[in-house]
């Protein structure tokens, strides 16, 4: 099996991949503090509890966002999974697809790993949209290159910062208006209204924007947490698919062997 390691700025994905077929994933909270030996008793429990052993990891490859925890993840694949890890982003890696930006280096790993996946699943010209830390809207060709993206600030974060600078203003969940009503009748409701259908405009805006820049062909795909909530209230989003970076994780492995 492949064991594949997405870090992002908030959570840390495992997960396990017999053929194409995602067998087991698990989530931690990315800590740049956590040992190899902190890693390796969590995840060696948890492969047990599924009837999984650490000897049926033959190969490994890593996403990371973090630069502070890639050498405990690496360490842990070489020590305690007998496997030299793919990193994506490291020199000599396949993705397949042509980065057409000014610093190609720049790009968040996370990102490249989303549009090869998009390419590869979908086909160009796509747009995904991903709902992590910060939002971000990356661009694939029609002939699958990475052509850039947007990023903005992610849901939860804008949430906390309001929260923050506004000693009247609770911290609330991301959820839709319990109505289709956009004025809300209370602070409770504004907030609410405010996050979720600002962001459902901006979401929209955007996707309008990159189809008149690049094509009204564009598939719009969308990953992340918060994914399912705002495809069932905005139109500009075709399909969701929460395990779209495993997959290009995946399929990066298999090009780079």
């Amino acid at each position: 099996m492949l064991l594949t390691i997405d870090a992002g700025n908030t959570n840390t994905v495992f997960a396990l991949i017999d053929g194409e077929e995602i067998v087991e994933h698990w989530r931690i909270s990315t800590g740049d503090q956590r040992t190899v030996e902190e890693y390796i008793v969590w995840i060696a429990q948890l492969m047990a509890m599924n009837n999984r052993s650490v000897d049926q990891i033959h190969g490994a490859i890593i996403a990371s966002v973090v630069p502070q925890v890639l050498w405990p993840l690496e360490r842990l694949c070489t020590k305690y999974f007998k496997c030299e890890p793919v990193i994506v982003g490291r020199q000599g890696v396949n993705l397949g697809v042509d980065i057409r930006v000014t610093n190609p280096a720049e790009v968040g790993a996370d990102r490249l790993v989303n549009a090869v996946a998009a390419d590869a699943l979908y086909g160009g010209p796509c747009v995904v949209v991903d709902f992590g830390t910060a939002t971000t809207f990356d661009v694939v060709g029609e002939d699958g290159a990475y052509l850039g993206g947007i990023i903005c600030p992610g849901i939860n974060l804008s949430l906390k910062a309001l929260h923050a600078a506004a000693a009247k203003l609770p911290l609330i969940a991301v959820n839709p208006p319990e109505s289709n009503r956009v004025t809300g009748k209370s602070t409770l409701e504004a907030m609410q209204s405010g996050v979720f259908w600002g962001y459902t405009a901006m979401i929209e805006g955007l996707v309008a924007r990159l189809k008149a820049e690049h094509s009204d062909t564009m598939k719009i795909i969308a990953t992340g947490g918060l994914a399912p909530i705002f495809m069932k209230h905005c139109d500009a989003i075709d399909a969701v698919d929460g395990n779209l970076t495993l997959h290009g994780l995946r399929i990066i492995h298999e090009r780079s062997r």
